[in-house]
């Protein structure tokens, strides 16, 4: 899902331009404090940024992955 706005790749930009790259992302917020939104279901203000509840094994997965990016 996430890869239709967000980069994942090591370098080149995000498709959506607003959407920033996510080995960007623990450069933008603690790691740690996204385990939250993610099982809550991270919502933002921009009506391009879909709803998304994850699983736990699914958050524990992603933010292990986006710690190795530090």
């Amino acid at each position: 899902h996430c890869a239709r706005c967000h980069s994942i790749d090591a370098s080149g930009p995000s498709p959506l331009p607003l959407a920033p790259p996510f080995r960007d992302l623990h450069k933008l917020y603690p790691v740690e404090s996204l385990e939250e939104a993610l099982a809550e279901g991270i919502m933002t203000g921009h009506s391009e940024m879909p709803q998304f509840r994850f699983e736990p094994e699914e958050i524990e997965n992603l933010i292990t992955w986006l710690k190795s990016l530090e």
